[in-house]
């Protein structure tokens, strides 16, 4: 391996900086020595988030006891000899700072050996001082042990956050390396648990089978673009495949996973009025280009990337994903109009801005709501029913001014309902204001305030067919850490297999709602909103009392009538916060006779 330390110039040239500032940074720097070192299968184990424990283990080439000595040392590498190097850099790991760095703020043991050698090199360090250094028999490879991390940092070890985002993190590295490196098998054991495992055997689509499971698979699509020294392959989902949050969207850049502003605004402008504002959907994207062309020390971490030319690769991965999506378009249009796997507004807004498509029936654009059958009184009616227990402290939304507060402080005001406009919004009145109130998002508040007064388990409707749902490891972790929460809030659920659940009871107020969807949508906000503060449990309770609310809440484009509207306004008065949806959007617009008068410049 030849390890050697570089000349001053060098090590002033690549200025790195702090290259560890978390468990997931050690797991990744850990990682890429062993990919770069040749290795065929690595695991990964941690415990408390890697905060407590980090086992990275490898069967690639190991070193020699000089080659190991000299590794923990920095700018000690073996990837580049002068500074020029930097302008081709084909390892992932190039700087030597990694392990020294390591060692310095934690417990550090590493062992190796190479195939030549009778004996191993096993080495430790407490808080960058070298403790022992000796031959062990081992197996050919390498392990490194990075106990107690930043025990002797506590301020740094005070800025961590919780187990489970430290965890995510961890996680959500080792998937995008993993999609990198289908060629290499990683197995992730988080708290003696396996949460992550890949075949190893080259093949893309099975290791994103393994990861997101197979149902994904008959959503995605193939893209490929070659231009002259750049090409662009990989895979996107159909515009109906989302999720709220970025982190299923890998980019590998020459073998690097990396993140870019460019390419992700390329895939968000290729799907863009194809999915709704607030989704991202699927994207592997593998990208070639020459070496000298980009520039990969330009953040410690190595994380971020700067292109020769941003304008290029912007147009050339656009291009490519556009394509992958349009071709596929009437054959996606298809299979939705015979199971509908979105919203039925969405799917008129992406048949609306197809090209070379037929215009929907006026009809489908009038009724948003899906559900022929939707009963608005019974749905009202179940408002009035379990009012004993008391409302549950929960996070307030913001009022959009202080004057709606009359609705509640008046507890005899009266709205008179006026009529409907665009089968959207409500037009009432008291004696000298105008209100326009949105009908869902009123609804939605009402369903939520009924759905947080339930003290203990909120009613359930037991499903007639279940539903056996298949989830990534992350997701199946969450579920099957926290199935009695889910439980009373109406989902009761009960493993079926390896990330299997089968699902048996549903929120009796969303009984007119797809429980898969449903859950689903649950699922992914209640991950993409962790944060470090936060209680799982009351993270769980908020996002699924929120979503299921907002589900089962009626929709733009359903008619009312007066009695239904009255029904409506009534019960929105009662609620304790009435001008916003439980997601923060407004329910309520009010205009005083003031108001109008200067409108219409009668002042």
């Amino acid at each position: 391996m030849n390890i050697k330390l570089l000349d001053t110039k060098t090590i002033n040239k690549i200025a790195a900086g702090e290259v560890v500032e978390r468990p997931a940074s050690v797991v990744k720097e850990l990682v890429e020595n062993s990919i770069d070192a040749g290795a065929k299968r690595i695991e990964i184990e941690i415990q408390n988030g890697g905060k407590a424990l980090i086992r990275v283990t490898d069967d690639g080439a190991g070193m020699n006891r000089e080659d190991a000595t000299l590794s923990v040392k920095r700018h000690a590498t073996s990837k580049l000899s002068v500074a020029e190097d930097l302008q081709n850099i084909s390892t992932l790991g190039f700087r030597g700072e990694a392990l020294p760095t390591i060692a310095a703020v934690s417990k550090f043991t590493l062992q190796t050996r190479q195939k030549a050698d009778e004996l191993g090199t096993k080495i430790k360090i407490d808080g960058g001082k070298l403790q022992d250094s000796h031959e062990i028999g081992c197996k050919v490879g390498t392990t490194v042990l990075v106990e107690d991390l930043f025990f002797n940092t506590p301020a740094r070890l005070k800025f961590l956050k919780s187990t489970p985002t430290e965890a995510n993190k961890i996680h959500d590295f080792i998937v995008k390396l993993a999609i990198s490196r289908p060629e290499i098998t990683f197995r992730l054991i988080n708290g003696n648990r396996i949460a992550l495992s890949t075949p190893g055997n080259g093949i893309l689509i099975d290791t994103i089978s393994a990861i997101y499971g197979t149902e994904l698979i008959d959503s995605l699509l193939t893209l490929k673009r070659d231009d002259e020294n750049l090409k662009v392959f990989g895979f996107v989902s159909k515009p109906n495949v989302m999720k709220s949050y970025r982190s299923w969207q890998t980019f590998i850049i020459n073998g690097r996973v990396v993140e870019n502003r460019t390419i992700s605004k390329a895939v968000d402008e290729s799907y863009k009025s194809l999915i709704p504002k607030t989704g991202f959907p699927l994207a592997i994207l593998n990208l070639n280009v020459p070496q000298n062309s980009i520039d990969v020390n330009v953040h410690p971490q190595k994380t971020e990337i700067k292109f020769e030319d941003e304008g290029k690769i912007f147009r050339a991965v656009y291009h490519a994903v556009r394509a992958a999506v349009e071709d596929k378009n009437e054959k996606f249009l298809n299979e939705i109009a015979e199971k509908p796997e979105i919203p039925h507004y969405e799917q008129i807004n992406l048949i609306e801005d197809v090209k070379e498509m037929p215009k929907p029936e006026k009809k489908s654009v009038q009724q948003e709501n899906p559900r022929d059958d939707f009963d608005f009184e019974e749905s009202l009616a179940r408002i009035e029913e379990n009012k004993k227990f008391p409302p549950e402290k929960l996070p307030q939304p913001e009022k959009i001014s202080s004057k709606p507060e009359k609705i509640v402080q008046q507890k005899n005001l009266e709205l008179e309902p006026i009529g409907q406009v665009a089968r959207c919004y409500i037009l009432a009145q008291s004696e000298n204001t105008l209100y326009i109130i949105d009908q869902h998002a009123a609804h939605e508040r009402i369903l939520f305030d009924r759905l947080s007064n339930y003290a203990e388990k909120i009613p359930a409707q037991g499903l007639l067919i279940h539903r056996v749902l298949k989830f990534d490891s992350r997701e199946a972790d969450l579920i099957e850490k926290n199935l009695q929460i889910f439980a009373d809030l109406g989902f009761s659920m009960e493993p079926s297999g390896e990330n299997e659940f089968r699902l048996t009871e549903m929120p009796l107020d969303a009984a007119d709602t797809d429980p898969e969807n449903l859950l689903r949508e649950i699922i992914s906000e209640i991950l993409s909103g962790i944060s470090d503060a936060d209680d799982i449990a009351k993270k769980i309770r908020q996002s699924a009392l929120a979503t299921t609310a907002c589900k089962a809440a009626i929709k733009a484009g359903l008619e009312l009538n007066t009695r239904q509207i009255e029904i409506l306004l009534n019960e929105l008065a009662k609620t304790p916060h009435p001008h916003t949806c439980p997601h923060g959007r407004p329910t309520i617009i009010k205009f005083s006779s003031g108001d109008l008068a200067k409108m219409f410049k009668r002042t």
